[in-house]
This record gives C-alpha cells, sequence and structure tokens, in this order.
C-alpha cells in the first residue's frame, strides 16, 4: 500500500464518540476475531495514553507488549498509523531509523497500530496487535476496525 492509501482508510474508519465502553468492546472485537482466526497477536486499546483493554493470546510473548508501546508511540507523535509513517519515509527514500531521530528502543514505524479517529475532534487514541508481520498487523487492525464500526452502525 501507499501513503495516500494508508491516508484514505484513516479518512474512513472514524467514530462518533469514543469512551471506555467503546474500547473495551472494540477491544472484544479483536480479541473474538484473533481467537476464531487463531492468530498470535497481543492487542492494544488506549484513550489519551491510557490503556483501556490487552490481550495477549497464545504464541506472543512480552517482546510483543514492547512492540506495541513503541508502535503506538508513533501513532500518538504523528497522528496516523504506524504502518503510514514508515511507508511515507520509505516513499522519501529513507527510513523512519534513520531520518526521525527517534530513540528506536521507544518509536517503531512498523504496521499495527492505528490512530482512533473522532470525527470533528482526531485522533484521541490508539488500537493495535503486534505478532504477525507489519503489514498482516496492519490489515488485521484495518479489517476489524471496519467490521466493528460497520456494525455500530447499523445498531
Amino acid at each position: 500500500m501507499n501513503s495516500e492509501e494508508l491516508l484514505a482508510q484513516e479518512r474512513r474508519l472514524q467514530f462518533s464518540r469514543f469512551g471506555n465502553d467503546v474500547a473495551i468492546e472494540l477491544g472484544l472485537h479483536l480479541l473474538d476475531a484473533a481467537r476464531q482466526q487463531g492468530l498470535p497477536i497481543a492487542i492494544s486499546v488506549r484513550r489519551g495514553g491510557h490503556r483501556l483493554f490487552h490481550a495477549a493470546l497464545p504464541g506472543t510473548s512480552p517482546n510483543n507488549d514492547r512492540w506495541l508501546e513503541r508502535k503506538a508511540r508513533v501513532v500518538e507523535l504523528f497522528g496516523h498509523s504506524s504502518f503510514y509513517v514508515g511507508t511515507e519515509f520509505r516513499e522519501k527514500g529513507t527510513t523512519f531509523e534513520a531520518e526521525s531521530r527517534l530513540d528506536p528502543d521507544l518509536y517503531a514505524a512498523h504496521g499495527g497500530v492505528f490512530p482512533v479517529i473522532v470525527r470533528g475532534t482526531g485522533p484521541v487514541g490508539t488500537v493495535g496487535v503486534s505478532g504477525l508481520p507489519q503489514a498482516e498487523d496492519h490489515a488485521f487492525v484495518v479489517d476489524q476496525l471496519e467490521s466493528f464500526l460497520n456494525s455500530r452502525d447499523a445498531q
């Protein structure tokens, strides 16, 4: 995917509101989907830096939690998905690690964490997974966000 396609996802996948209850529902939605697919992932949903949901399925390790933290910091700093940020640097012919001047022990522009965007407000949190290759982490989050938001619109 290119950066324009990734930005289009962010424009499309937005919430009308996002509180603790919605965060937990979203986390459970991702957890159910991951279990059904047998995925070895860790899941995190945060609002304003406050972790509201976390789960780690079989096959994960504490390292997945560290990846989630590093990717979430990128989203919180740049306001875009961690995959978008990394892709944007690559499209400019460089890398996030080489150009951002951010500590790679604290920041990772790898796919898997997506901004929680409230329409009319902007980014208010993050939703992410770690455990698969970065493009698959990103795709899983996007697919589940789309499914979750579509199911809420139907209610």
